[in-house]
């Protein structure tokens, strides 16, 4: 640590221009921008331009997730001078992907932390924090996530200052300027935004369903989505109190919830506190958590800790899927061999608050999808496709939940299970799926449950 009186001069020695700290990742470099909002501008730019006029080769970029295009992936000609590497992919991720510029790492991301400071270090960490306080902190935001894990590995550390990112509370949110070896005033861009569509009839009778089986005091993760806002609405217009949230992704709904005077969080995994590893949504949800004690920030790898999430009493996981098969097997990853997605935490969580005393946990998809020629297809499957990706397994799946209702699996034998499963496919399919089930052996046909 510096001394105090020191902090101004030494923050004058490492301050930088954007083309100055650029010039600090050579050939064969792994650089990192880290994940999502944490990605630089200025200096991105700056690499840009050296990809541009041929200065750099044999680059590799690894983030866990992209939130805007890097400057340097329209730069660059060719993988010779710059690949990509990812950890959860976004729609940015698999355009790149499509383009055979990006590849996914398989990982759950509560590992993360541990693969990026032991197992695949940067030699170049990029980031954006706040602007630096009184006590030479830079505050990373609510992006905390496998930040701390870049952070231990990194060879080199350069900080591109953003006064727009909010400021945030939790554990190990701050990065000091004894730690890094550059500083770049930024240009202050905004944070990238994230939307939703609106709920639809699906949606509302999915979230129906879920809402009943959620009682008072119970703990939330939500994803994402059209569906998990409408479970936060219904929530808020409900007679559930005393909520609480420990989830991998905050979003809007949290805010919803905290303004109708739902969420206390007295029964989170830290009492009093909404919990979660990083934050995605729009600006309200940035200006909730700026400055806001009542939020925690904290790296994945305690928020998805399956003993963390199972010691939480009544803990609620909601989550989604592409598709699913007649055993169970819950894919959220890949459309065949095209990947989508990532593994992320849904495991953890579905293990998590299932080990939770008074836990559930749900995955919830549509009961089926309309394709581009206009074809309907069901999204409760025989088998997964041939590439498919098995998220969850089998065994560990608790509830099902369509627009049709609820499918209880834990602990179900294979008959059993599947009956549930074609019970909340959609009616046009079901007869198929029986004749599916039966070639497979797993149907009883004096069993079938009524509807």
């Amino acid at each position: 640590m510096y001394k105090l009186a020191d902090l101004p001069s030494k923050y004058e020695e490492k301050k930088m221009s954007p083309q100055q700290a650029a010039e600090l990742v050579h050939d064969g470099d792994r650089i990192s921008y880290g994940f999502g909002y944490t990605a630089p501008y200025a200096v991105d730019e700056a690499l840009a331009e050296r990809l541009k006029n041929g200065d750099l080769k044999n680059i590799e970029l690894v983030n866990t997730l992209s939130m805007h295009e890097p400057a340097v992936y329209q730069a660059a000609e060719n993988n010779d001078q710059i690949k990509f590497t990812c950890g959860h992919f976004s729609g940015l991720d698999r355009k790149h992907s499509k383009n055979g510029r990006c590849w996914f790492t398989p990982i759950f991301f509560r590992e993360s932390p541990k693969y990026w400071a032991e197992e695949a270090p940067a030699d170049v960490l990029i980031i954006q924090t706040t602007p630096m306080d009184k006590w030479g902190n830079f505050n990373i935001g609510p992006a905390l996530t496998d930040i701390r894990g870049y952070l231990k590995g990194a060879k080199k550390v350069i900080v591109e200052t953003n006064s727009k990112i909010p400021f945030v509370h939790g554990m190990q949110t701050e990065l000091n300027l004894c730690d890094v070896d550059a500083v770049v005033e930024g240009n202050n861009p905004d944070i990238p935004e994230i939307t939703s569509r609106p709920a639809d009839d699906k949606d509302r009778k999915i979230a129906e369903t879920v809402v009943d089986l959620i009682e008072s005091g119970s703990t939330l993760q939500l994803g994402i989505g059209a569906l998990p806002n409408m479970i936060g609405q219904m929530l808020c217009e409900s007679d559930r109190t005393d909520l609480g949230a420990h989830t991998e992704m905050l979003t809007d709904a949290y805010v919803d919830l905290y303004e109708a005077g739902k969420l206390t969080s007295s029964h989170s995994s830290i009492p009093g506190k909404i919990v979660y590893a990083f934050a995605g949504g729009t600006k309200r949800l940035y200006d909730f958590l700026d400055h806001n004690q009542k939020c925690c920030a904290a790296p994945v790898s305690y928020v998805n800790d399956v003993h963390v999430i199972s010691s939480i009493d009544k803990m609620i996981s909601v989550n989604g899927a592409i598709d699913l098969d007649l055993f169970g097997q819950v894919n959220a990853e890949s459309a065949g061999f095209q990947h989508i997605s990532g593994t992320g935490g849904q495991l953890d969580f579905v293990q998590g608050a299932y080990g939770s005393r008074g836990g559930k946990s749900f995955i919830c998809l549509h009961s089926t999808r309309q394709k581009k020629d206009g074809s309907v297809e069901s999204l409760i499957k025989p088998v997964l496709p041939l590439g498919s990706i098995v998220t969850t397994p089998r065994a560990a799946v608790h509830y099902v939940v369509t627009e049709y209702g609820a499918a209880e699996l834990k602990g179900k034998s294979t008959w059993k299970r599947a009956e549930a499963l074609i019970n909340i496919a959609h009616p046009d399919f079901r007869d198929e799926l029986i004749k599916d089930a039966e070639k497979m052996g797993i149907w009883m046909n004096t069993s079938r449950l009524s509807l």
